[in-house]
C-alpha cells in the first residue's frame, strides 16, 4: 500500500471546463451552504478547504510505507472514499473536517435526503410518492439523467410544500433541466432554494432559466457551479435575473467558464437588484478588467451584499484600490475570499485603506496564496488592531515566514484585536516561531481556531506550542498540526496536554511520521475522564493492527469522542 496525501482536490476524468490546477486545494467554506449551495469551503468545499478549507500548494512526497505488518488508519473507510471520489465530477474540497456523514434514506418527516447512491428502477418508483409530500428534496449524485426528469417534474407539481431542491452532481442536461423545471411552474410552487451544480448545464439550460425566475418571487438562493454556462449563458440567465419578479439574494458561478464579457451584465445585476446578499464567481478568469466592471457595479449598488467571493479569478494589486472602496462603502459587506490572486504586498496595502475605513465591518477576509510576505503580513496586523469587527483571516500558502508569525502573535496579544480564526497553512513557519505562538496561546481569551498544518515546526515546535496551551487561560479550541514533521516525541507532549487542557475540542495531526507508541500515548489520556478532546484527526497514519483496534474500541467506549480516520 502507498502512502497518500489527504485532504488534496482532485478532478476525475471527464470534469467540465478547465478543472482547478494541479495541486489544488482551497480553504474549506465557511458559510453554512454545501459547496455548491455550505463546507466552510472554508473548500471547506468545501474549502475547503474550506470552510471551509489552506493554500493552493503542492501535495506532499509520498513516503514509503512503514516495515512490519501495520496499515493505515481505517481502511476501509479510505477505500471508500476513493471511490467516491473517483465517481464525483466536481473537485471534492478539503475540510477542516469531514462533511457529517448523511444517510441514505428518505426521511417520512420534512425530507428525501439521499447522496451517493445510483437509484434503481425499484427504488425510484418508492421515491416519486415522497417527492409530492416533502419540503426538501436532495438527491445528490444518484445517478439522474434526462430520463428520470419527466417522473420528477411530475411529482414536484403536485408539490406545494417544496421549498428547496437540491439535485447536484447529476447528469440532467439541458433538456432534462427543461423539463425539470416545468414541475415548477405554478402558483401554489414556493421553492426557495434551488442548487443545480455540476449537472452537465450548458449555455442553453440558460434560455431556459429567465423564464422560472420570472415565475417564481419566492425563489432566494440559485447553484450553478461546475456547469460550462460560458459568457453567452450568463448574458441570458442575467435577463432573469433583472426581471422585477426575480429576488434571489444567494448566487453562486463558480466554475462556470466565464470570462470578462460576462461582468458588464453582472455589473448591472449588482447596480440593479437590492436583494442580492451573496455573489461567487470563484475560478473564473475575470481578469483585472472584468472585476473592476464588477467593482463599478456595486459602487452604484444600493444591494445589501454580504458575502462577495473572487478567488481564483485572475485579480492583480491594480483590482486592490477599488476593493478596498467597496469595503468601505458597503456596511453590509461581511465576508470578502480573494484567495489565489496575484495581490503581492503592493495589493494588499491597496486593500487596507478601505479594510480600515470606520464604515467597514468585515469580519472574514481570505487571502490565502496571495504572494503576501512579512511585509504585507504588517499592513494586516495594523487592520487586526483597528478593526474589532474582523474574526477570520486565512493568508495559508503565503511566506510570510517566522517573521510574518511573530508579527501576528503580537498582534493577537493587543486587546483590540478580536480575531477567532487564524488560518496559516504552509506558510513557511519553522521550530522557531513557536515560542510567539505559545505566548500568545497562553494569553489570548479570544483565538478559538488555530491551523498551523504543513510548516515545518518539528516536535521541538510543537513541544513549545504545547506549553502555552497548558497554562489555565488558554482558551483555543481547535488546533490542527497536520504535516508538521512531528514524531512520538510530539505526540509525547500532545499526551501529556490533553491531560490538562480543558478548553481544546478538536485536534488534527494528519500525515505526521508518529507510529504505535505515540498513538498509544495519545490514546491513554483520551480514555481519561478530564480529557475533554470531542474529536482526533488521523488522516494517513500508520500503525498495527492491535493500535487500530484499541482507537476502535475507545471510541466505542467513550460516546462524546470521535476519532477521524
Amino acid at each position: 500500500m502507498t502512502r497518500r496525501a489527504s485532504g488534496k482536490s482532485c478532478w476525475a476524468a471527464g470534469a467540465i471546463g478547465t478543472g482547478p490546477p494541479a495541486g489544488y486545494c482551497a480553504p474549506p467554506r465557511r458559510d453554512p451552504a454545501p459547496t455548491g449551495g455550505p463546507a466552510p469551503s472554508p473548500g471547506d468545499s468545501n474549502g475547503s478547504g474550506l470552510r471551509r478549507r489552506g493554500a493552493r500548494v503542492a501535495a506532499p512526497t509520498p513516503g514509503p510505507r512503514p516495515p512490519g505488518n501495520t496499515r493505515s488508519l481505517g481502511p476501509a473507510r479510505r477505500a471508500a472514499a476513493a471511490a467516491l471520489g473517483s465517481l464525483l465530477r466536481i473537485p471534492v474540497r478539503s475540510r477542516p473536517f469531514p462533511a457529517p456523514r448523511r444517510e441514505n434514506s428518505a426521511s417520512l418527516t420534512m425530507s428525501v435526503d439521499i447522496h451517493y447512491e445510483q437509484l434503481s428502477d425499484a427504488r425510484w418508483k418508492e421515491l416519486l410518492p415522497l417527492m409530492q409530500q416533502q419540503q426538501v428534496v436532495r438527491l445528490v449524485d444518484c445517478g439522474i439523467t434526462e430520463a428520470h426528469c419527466q417522473d420528477m417534474s411530475s411529482a414536484l407539481r403536485g408539490n406545494p410544500s417544496l421549498t428547496e431542491l437540491d439535485l447536484c452532481n447529476n447528469e440532467l442536461g439541458d433538456r432534462g433541466l427543461r423539463v425539470l423545471l416545468q414541475g415548477l411552474h405554478g402558483p401554489t410552487c414556493k421553492i426557495q432554494k434551488l442548487n443545480l451544480q455540476n449537472c452537465c448545464l450548458t449555455e442553453a439550460a440558460c434560455g431556459t432559466l429567465p423564464d422560472v425566475l420570472r415565475a417564481l418571487p419566492t425563489l432566494r438562493e440559485l447553484y450553478l457551479s461546475y456547469n460550462p454556462l460560458g459568457d453567452l449563458g450568463l448574458q441570458l440567465l442575467c435577463k432573469g435575473l433583472l426581471d422585477p419578479q426575480c429576488r434571489i439574494e444567494k448566487l453562486q458561478l463558480e466554475y462556470c467558464n466565464l470570462t470578462a464579457a460576462s461582468c458588464e451584465a453582472l455589473a448591472e445585476v449588482l447596480r440593479t437588484k437590492r436583494d442580492l446578499k451573496e455573489l461567487m464567481v470563484n475560478s473564473n478568469e475575470l481578469g483585472e478588467s472584468g472585476v473592476r466592471a464588477l467593482c463599478q457595479g456595486l459602487a452604484n449598488s444600493t444591494c445589501p451584499l454580504e458575502s462577495l467571493k473572487l478567488e481564483s479569478c485572475g485579480l492583480t494589486s491594480a483590482n486592490c484600490q477599488d476593493l478596498g472602496s467597496i469595503v468601505a462603502a458597503k456596511a453590509s459587506l461581511c465576508e470578502l475570499y480573494l484567495g489565489n490572486n496575484r495581490l503581492g504586498d503592493a495589493g494588499i496595502t491597496e486593500l487596507c485603506p478601505g479594510l480600515l475605513s470606520p464604515s467597514s465591518q468585515l469580519k472574514t477576509l481570505w487571502l490565502w496564496e496571495c504572494d503576501i510576505t512579512a511585509s504585507g503580513c504588517r499592513d494586516l496586523c495594523h487592520v487586526l488592531r483597528a478593526k474589532e469587527s474582523l474574526k477570520e483571516l486565512s493568508v495559508a500558502g503565503n511566506k510570510v515566514g517566522d517573521e510574518g508569525a511573530q508579527l501576528l502573535c503580537d498582534t493577537l496579544l493587543e486587546p483590540s484585536c478580536q480575531l477567532e480564526s487564524l488560518w496559516v497553512k504552509s506558510c513557511s513557519f519553522t521550530a522557531a516561531c513557536c515560542q510567539h505562538f505559545s505566548t500568545m496561546l497562553a494569553r489570548n481569551t479570544r483565538l478559538l481556531e488555530l491551523q498551523l498544518g504543513s510548516n515545518q515546526l518539528g516536535d521541538t515546535g510543537v513541544q513549545e506550542l504545547c506549553h502555552g496551551l497548558s497554562q489555565p487561560g488558554a482558551t483555543l479550541r481547535e488546533l490542527w498540526l497536520g504535516d508538521c514533521e512531528m514524531t512520538n516525541s510530539g505526540c509525547s507532549s500532545l499526551a501529556a496536554l490533553l491531560l490538562t487542557n480543558r478548553s481544546l475540542r478538536q485536534l488534527d495531526i494528519s500525515n505526521n511520521c508518529m507510529s504505535d507508541p505515540g498513538i498509544l500515548q495519545l490514546a491513554e489520556s483520551l480514555q481519561q475522564p478530564s480529557c475533554t478532546l470531542e474529536k482526533l484527526v488521523l488522516f494517513d497514519i500508520y500503525v498495527s493492527e492491535h493500535t487500530d483496534d484499541r482507537l476502535r474500541a475507545l471510541e466505542d467506549s467513550k460516546p462524546g469522542l470521535k476519532i477521524v480516520y
